[in-house]
């Protein structure tokens, strides 16, 4: 879209995003990284209205529409939006005048008539029982670089962290005895999830014989280190997986999200119920946990149709 320039109502904009982000932020305890996003959904639309000299109080149905669809088409310069992107905009400013009527501001809300863009779910990579014993038996060796790598990937697997958890693990958020970890996940929420007993072995091992030679004496609360002794950082558990996903041959199937979407697949395959997986994966919502139910009715399709004799025709 073009720039505009500072005029009252993008001033106004402003303002009012301001007072729906602090409401976001106090009342409802979204992640920062939410409310960056929605915030520059919003500076966006104020952008969009300036361009027809449109109070955001004052914007039709019509206005939030044109709005919409200059995404989807890609009219303002830029590449077309997808579904998925236009879907969390379209919510954002749902809850945003949801916002606005609940002070006040407005008497009708312009968006109330709006059907966004059915989002596709898609469904994420998942690996076998036997492809993930294959990839955590590829670090190899007494050497502290191998006990580290297999102790982040069994714990990963055996806990369904997300990469920023296992990054931000502290050597005090583990208990090898009781066999449980605390995990930091989104928002800053804590939950405690048990770890199996093959991690907890793993574990111990670097602890043991791994990690103090990478950090050679020094103070560090961090958990997983690099060579140097400093906490690995997002780009070093990347490469960490990948590696091994490629000595594997899981290359065009790993990604360090995959331990966690098998995690949960094989989980409740084996019965575990959904409520506990949601709780142990730290999903605000049963809805988003779902997804793998879907995935494991998938899985054991797939299962039926090789194995059962009369499950094809021929």
């Amino acid at each position: 879209m073009a720039t505009v320039a500072a005029t009252p109502e993008t001033q106004r904009i402003e303002q009012l995003v301001l007072d729906f982000l602090a409401y976001l932020e106090f009342e409802r305890g979204l992640s920062r990284n939410t409310l960056e996003a929605y915030r520059s959904d919003l500076l966006q639309y104020g952008r969009f209205l300036a361009t027809r000299d449109v109070s955001a109080l004052d914007a039709t149905g019509r206005d939030v529409g044109d709005f919409l669809t200059s995404l989807a088409t890609g009219s303002g310069g830029s590449k077309p939006a997808s579904p998925a992107t236009i879907h969390r905009k379209t919510a954002c400013l749902r809850s945003f005048y949801r916002h606005l009527r609940r002070d006040g501001l407005v008497e009708n809300d312009p968006t109330a008539a709006l059907s966004a863009p059915r989002r596709s779910r898609k469904l994420p990579h998942v690996l076998t029982r036997g492809e993930v014993e294959r990839l955590l038996a590829q670090p190899r060796g007494g050497e502290p670089a191998a006990r580290r790598d297999r102790a982040l990937l069994e714990l990963m697997y055996a806990c369904g962290l997300r990469a920023s958890e296992a990054i931000g693990l502290e050597v005090g958020d583990v208990d090898l005895e009781e066999r449980v970890l605390r995990a930091r996940g989104k928002g800053s929420k804590e939950r405690v999830v048990p770890i199996g007993q093959v991690a907890a072995r793993a574990v111990a091992s670097y602890l043991e014989h791994g990690r103090p030679a990478l950090v050679k004496g020094r103070p560090e609360r961090h958990l997983f280190v690099n060579f140097r002794g400093a906490p690995l950082t997002r780009q070093g558990l990347y490469k960490i997986v990948r590696r091994h996903a490629l000595t594997a041959g899981l290359a065009d199937r790993m990604s360090p999200h995959t331990l966690r979407h098998s995690f949960a697949t094989h989980l409740l395959a084996g019965g575990c119920d959904l409520r506990s997986v949601q709780e142990m994966l730290g999903h605000a919502d049963v809805s988003t946990t779902q997804l793998y139910t879907h995935l494991s009715s998938e899985r054991l399709k797939d299962v039926y149709f090789r194995a059962h004799p009369r499950a094809t025709a021929g």
